[in-house]
């Protein structure tokens, strides 16, 4: 598993992240949100030994990863996928990342195989691949030591829909299988498909985590009816307060049973009522970063 533990990296006055700890546990896929210079990529920088913290510690199964005797093989990280060298071809970089692991030259066809880049595409060169083309190559560098951990930044840029299917699959079998992902991404609909649990960073300090379900509770309950206005005040004279959500419900923190039961003894029909969990992460997430939000960062 991946520990965190009262990290704090500073360059100067500034502070990129402040005193945080969190654990991804083995077999699940932790997500690892938070807006543009809220301190996720410093935090996975510092954990594979790029950016030296300041204070705290980052450890992989118990070891800081510049001490694991051979990191490729228990860890696999892509933090940038257009870091490559665009001058090598995508069968040259699988191939010295084999060779520098030790590994079996089986490897390289087998990941190619794995990411979907065909014989005539491993053959050019880098600098002539799509972002989605280089991300398929960063993963499979990443899994070519078959690792017990992952460490992803942003995987999903680039990737058509199919690719970001393709992607969600392959890390929901991977920590299935008993491994530990820990995936950064602005894509919130794709972190709340996979994730099993989230973390979210906000100003270099955690605002939030926990379980997918623990945070999504706090959506409350979306509800719909075809009198909306008669419904708002069948809920108030019951001491549930309700807003509108714009969209043609009313959300409320009260249990959707407790909302059914009011609208029941009010005389009330109701078209819809269920868990706000379809727009949660998003309002979640909006909510508990308001703070540190730039303008368009959260998309």
């Amino acid at each position: 598993m991946i520990k965190v533990e009262n990290l704090t990296k500073k360059y100067g006055a500034t502070t990129a992240v402040d005193d945080i700890s969190f654990t991804a546990r083995t077999g699940r896929v932790t997500g690892f949100l938070g807006p543009n210079g809220a301190g996720k990529s410093t935090t996975l920088r510092i954990m594979v030994a790029l950016t030296p913290p300041t204070s705290g510690s980052a450890t992989v199964n118990g070891q800081r990863f510049p001490d694991l005797p051979n990191p490729g093989v228990e860890v696999g990280v892509l933090l940038d996928a257009s870091a490559q060298h665009a001058g090598r071809t995508g069968r040259e970089i699988l191939t010295l990342a084999q060779r520098t692991m030790g590994l079996p030259s089986g490897r390289v066809e087998e990941m190619l195989d794995l990411v979907g880049l065909t014989r005539t595409e491993s053959e050019r060169r880098v600098r002539n691949y799509s972002l989605g083309m280089r991300q398929r190559l960063g993963i499979g560098t990443a899994l070519i030591g078959d690792p017990g951990v992952l460490i992803l930044d942003e995987p999903a840029n680039g990737l058509d829909p199919g690719g970001i299917r393709w992607m969600r699959d392959l890390l929901r079998d991977f920590a299935n299988r008993g491994g530990t992902v820990l995936l950064s991404s602005h894509l919130l609909h794709e972190i709340e498909v996979v994730a099993d649990d989230i973390v979210v960073i906000g100003n270099g300090r955690i605002v939030a985590q926990g379980t997918k379900a623990e945070l999504l509770h706090t959506a409350g309950t979306l509800v719909r009816a075809t009198d909306l206005d008669r419904l708002g005040r069948v809920l108030a004279g019951a001491g549930i307060v309700a807003t509108a959500a714009g969209d043609g419900s009313l959300r409320t923190e009260a249990a959707p049973d407790r909302v059914g039961e009011v609208a029941l003894a009010g005389g009330v029909p109701l078209t819809e009522l269920r868990n706000a969990d379809g727009a949660g992460l998003e309002e979640m997430f909006l909510e508990l970063t308001a703070d540190t939000q730039r303008e368009g960062a959260a998309a």
